[in-house]
């Protein structure tokens, strides 16, 4: 047989080896993704539509609507978009999850190769002296030079190689996932933080402004007091008051700095090097239309879930590779080279030398470490499957919430308008009787106090009517799939 021959021989049993390992069974099983909930909403009773907004306009819940991925667009403020681009060039979490990503599909790639042949070369060069052990032979010393390559292939009759290359694909998915859900949790920790923001600066105005109206009063009561005309104790009150006003400002101060240092973690930037341009609270706008993705397509969308979904994948998988290990192994090996005693002429045809053939591995007795093994995987994908079910409900639950809250939001923020209106009303109508005479400067200072603390209290509402639609936009996924070129880098 002919060298060429002997490596045609070789090259056609291992692609005997590759249709059979193409067409063979892969033992365990067949991943299948868990049912959608039944359920076409979200909470007991009429599903909600809408809302009333501070303007007399609606917010409207629009079933199926498209969930674009700039969606933190229809709060209308430039800044707040300016923001959301910095984090997503510098936020280290993503970035970090960004790697993962790619060290996972390198993974991949380098799993792949186990269906490819392994071909090693090697070469060698000895001086020997023998012992024969056949007396009366004389020993002698010579030299051994020796080129040769080696093929490995794997033959994959039961599926294990395939179900581990399977296992690393869905970790692929999962830290896609998890770069969707680092990408979406920092679009709405960016957005939470500027409304927050925004919030805090209006309240520290307004306090100040009720701190000045009460020093004001007590001021007032003092001369009342030393003049006899009423007791000190009113003006005892006062202080009171004023000093509990006064102890507002600072924790008020001091979560404007912690929002403003989370911001500029979130953006990539440290905490002394932080600027931005303001944001005012009155300047963003609630959006009007609000897609909502039914429950079905929910668990089709949101990261969180579908990373969950992509661990129960590689959890299948597993079974497959766990239940491949109790069936033998098939290795086929092929070896071609050179030997001479001289390194020259090394590759003439005389000192050619080639092998071929395979190796047949079956386990035997394991002590049921391999039947355990197996056991356990299957543990493991249990666990897994009750892991995602705990996921949908909490998302459903999640989203179910928020929708409650934003009606219930709508209903504070309408009572705090009116008492806000009613407050400045009282303002405007006492003002106007002591300009007549009728009342006295007390009074008004009185009125002013309680239009501040009807401010303070709208503003935290407003700021959290905002919020609580962002996170509605964050339950419902986010639209991530629609940037995946932004998250993913791909």
């Amino acid at each position: 047989m002919s060298g060429r021959d002997r490596r045609g021989t070789i090259c056609g049993t291992l692609a005997a080896a590759a249709l059979a390992v193409t067409f063979g069974c892969a033992v365990g099983p067949d991943f299948e993704r868990p049912k959608p909930p039944a359920e076409a909403g979200y909470t007991e009773g009429p599903p909600l539509q809408e809302t009333i907004l501070a303007d007399g306009n609606r917010q409207r819940f629009v079933p199926g609507a498209e969930l674009l991925a700039d969606w933190y667009r229809l709060f209308c403020s430039a800044e707040m978009q300016a923001r959301i681009e910095r984090g997503l060039a510098a936020n280290p979490t993503l970035e970090a999850a960004r790697a993962s990503l790619r060290r996972s599909e390198d993974d991949l790639r380098a799993g792949y190769g186990v269906f490819l042949p392994q071909i090693d070369s090697g070469s060698s060069a000895s001086r020997q002296h023998p012992f024969l052990g056949v007396t009366g032979v004389p020993r002698q010393t010579f030299d051994l030079y020796t080129v040769s390559a080696t093929v490995d292939y794997v033959l994959d009759v039961f599926g294990g190689e395939r179900r581990t290359v399977e296992s690393e694909g869905a970790q692929v998915d999962f830290q896609r996932y998890e770069a969707a859900a680092a990408y979406l949790t920092l679009v709405g920790n960016v957005l939470n933080a500027t409304i927050a923001e925004a919030s805090y600066a209006a309240q520290i105005d307004a306090t100040r402004r009720l701190i000045a109206t009460e020093r004001d009063q007590v001021h007032i009561l003092g001369v009342q007091a030393d003049a006899g005309t009423i007791p000190y104790a009113g003006v005892l009150v006062l202080e009171t008051q004023l000093s509990a006003t006064e102890a507002q400002l600072p924790v008020l101060e001091q979560r404007l700095s912690e929002t403003q240092h989370l911001l500029a973690t979130l953006l990539g930037e440290e905490p002394a090097a932080w600027s931005s341009t303001p944001v005012s609270l009155t300047s963003l706008e609630l959006p009007r239309d609000v897609p909502l993705t039914v429950p079905s397509e929910l668990v089709r969308q949101r990261p969180d879930i579908l990373a969950v979904e992509a661990q129960l994948h590689a959890a299948s998988a597993e079974i497959g590779v766990a239940t491949a290990a109790l069936y033998p192994h098939l290795t086929l090996t092929g070896t071609y080279g050179w030997d001479n005693t001289s390194p020259s002429p090394l590759f003439a045809g005389p000192n050619a030398i080639w092998l071929y053939g395979a190796q047949l591995a079956a386990p035997l007795f394991h002590g049921g470490t391999l039947w355990f093994k197996r056991r356990s995987a299957i543990d493991s994908y249990q666990q897994s499957f009750a892991t995602y079910r705990q996921t949908v409900l909490a998302a459903l639950a999640q989203v179910a919430d928020l929708l409650r809250a934003l009606e219930h939001d709508a209903e504070q923020v309408a009572a705090q308008a009116r008492q806000e209106k009613a407050a400045h009303e009282a303002l405007r109508l006492t003002s106007v009787n002591y300009q007549s005479g009728v009342a006295s400067y007390l009074e008004v200072l009185i009125s002013d106090v309680q239009e501040n603390q009807a401010m303070i209290a709208s503003i935290g509402g407003r700021a959290q009517r905002l919020q609580d639609s962002v996170a509605l936009f964050v339950a419902l996924g986010g639209g991530w799939w629609n940037a995946k070129d932004v998250i993913l880098q791909e």
